[in-house]
């Protein structure tokens, strides 16, 4: 074998699952194998920030004050992030809020946006009523099932 049929045979190998290939002439023999010590990525599991924040002010609040408060808190639904990404408040910098508080929905409403992985998806209520709470800031990142909004059913 000459030198190119050999580095042709390496190219080979590098891009296929071969381990290991022999290769035996009247010229003699070529062995060409695979490192072994291949590249290996872990990850840690996600952790979720997001739950543990949102739910301490709502249980610091009724502690501090009178009891009262706690009961409208009961009846409020939350909207919640369906995906991973970015929160956006406004389809673009120049356009207005789409919900603010106080701002009526109703089912197929767009509330918001999450940008994810360079797509824009729009996230519309399920529930019709009116939104008493924005818990998270505009463009900022959110994780899957994060509470967004809370809504005053109608």
């Amino acid at each position: 074998m000459d030198l190119k049929q050999i580095h042709d045979l390496i190219k080979v190998v590098n891009k296929s699952n071969i381990g290991e290939i022999s290769i035996e002439d009247k010229d003699g023999k070529v062995t060409i194998k695979q490192k072994e010590d291949k590249i290996t990525v872990t990850s840690a599991p996600a952790q979720v920030y997001a739950a543990a924040p949102a739910q301490a002010p709502v249980a610091s609040a009724p502690t501090g004050g009178p009891a009262a408060p706690a009961a409208p808190a009961d009846n409020l639904i939350t909207i919640k992030s369906p995906m991973i990404g970015t929160f956006y408040r406004r389809a673009a910098p120049d356009k207005p809020l789409m919900a603010e508080e106080g701002t009526e929905v109703s089912p197929g409403k767009v509330v918001c946006i999450i940008e994810a992985m360079k797509l824009f998806n729009e996230i519309e209520s399920e529930v019709k009523g009116t939104i008493v709470k924005i818990l998270v800031e505009d463009a900022s990142p959110v994780e899957y099932d994060q509470p967004l909004f809370l809504v005053q059913p109608a």
